[in-house]
């Protein structure tokens, strides 16, 4: 049985409603039980069984933000799309807030995919996924499990486990580097449980320090000011828990990338600090069925919303899932 999740009826996105798609909200629930609060975006009076994509991230991010302009655009191309929240964030189920799971996350894009095929004017048998940032990541590793995705994107992609094992740029990749995260978060584990609260990690900072490094500049640019900030939003607020990516540490999610046989297209911008993901990420993919798309002049969060350029591929992205989806 589902939850009964409270949804807010007004548009409340950081990007404008089209005219060309028709929405409404819908919810689902995945194998463990959360029900998840999604966008549904359809072309404006399509009829029969049409191509349908279910969209994620960034992580930390909510619906309203980058994957809701992803969901709104493919529908405009002719798409039926869901943009949803993962669980224990945004208008989706689940306690305690703001946890995330290799695994449950994973399983939220498979729950997506339940939902789409079963509905009446969904094509089962074309079903495609985008995940930008850390559900770039989780899209690729959902990608290797469910064979009922027949292409996948990858936006702007992040490996979660591998960030948090090993820090950004790998400069924290060492037995002796995890071992005192993993004492740290062990500590706080004991703190909250004694509190009985989970004490936030806090979002992107702010004020931005002078020398904050440029990848953080890039961040606040997005989600601290009205290009990007949500009110549900994580990473424009309190953040996750403190502990609440731990299990990443110790759980690796590309481990059987290079199983996938359906497409899969990674796109990147040239001049993104996390470019790297996308390429080491893109190297074990095997088939001729796999691209890599490097966007000139591009930094992490021009894919999130074009960055004011256009920088997000839309064409590109028709014409891939056109092809493999069909």
């Amino acid at each position: 049985m589902e939850e009964t999740l409270n949804l807010t009826q007004e548009w409340d996105k950081t990007f404008p409603k089209s005219d060309k798609v028709e929405h409404r909200k819908v919810t689902f629930h995945n194998r463990y039980g959360i029900t998840l609060a999604a966008d549904l975006y359809q072309p404006r009076g399509a009829s029969g069984k049409l191509a349908a994509i279910a969209v994620c991230g960034p992580f930390g991010a909510v619906k309203e933000q980058a994957a809701g302009l992803y969901a709104q655009t493919m529908a405009e191309r002719g798409f039926l799309t869901i943009a949803f929240d993962p669980s224990f964030t945004g208008e989706s189920g689940g306690t305690p807030r703001y946890m995330a799971s290799p695994d449950i996350n994973t399983e939220d894009f498979q729950a997506a995919v339940d939902f789409l095929s079963v509905q009446d004017n969904v094509d089962p048998e074309k079903i495609g996924i985008i995940g930008i940032c850390g559900w770039g990541g989780m899209a690729l590793n959902t990608a290797a499990l469910d064979t009922r995705v027949k292409a996948t994107v990858a936006s702007t992609m992040y490996d979660m486990s591998r960030v948090n094992a090993q820090g950004y740029f790998d400069a924290e990749n060492s037995e002796e580097a995890r071992y005192e995260k993993r004492k740290a978060m062990n500590a706080q584990r004991t703190a909250d449980y004694k509190s009985g609260n989970y004490e936030l990690g806090g979002g992107v900072v702010d004020p931005l320090p002078d020398d904050a490094p440029f990848f953080v500049k890039d961040y606040y640019d997005y989600y601290k000011t009205s290009r990007g900030y949500h009110l549900r939003s994580l990473n424009s607020n309190g953040g996750w828990n403190k502990i609440g990516c731990m299990s990443f540490l110790n759980q690796p999610i590309l481990c059987y990338a290079d199983e996938i046989r359906s497409a899969v297209l990674v796109v990147h911008g040239e001049k993104a600090h996390s470019c790297y993901f996308s390429k080491d990420a893109f190297a074990k993919l095997t088939g001729d069925n796999k691209e890599l798309l490097i966007i000139p002049d591009t930094v992490h969060t021009d894919l999130y919303d074009g960055g004011g350029k256009g920088a997000i591929p839309f064409d590109k992205l028709e014409d891939f899932f056109q092809t493999h989806l069909n």
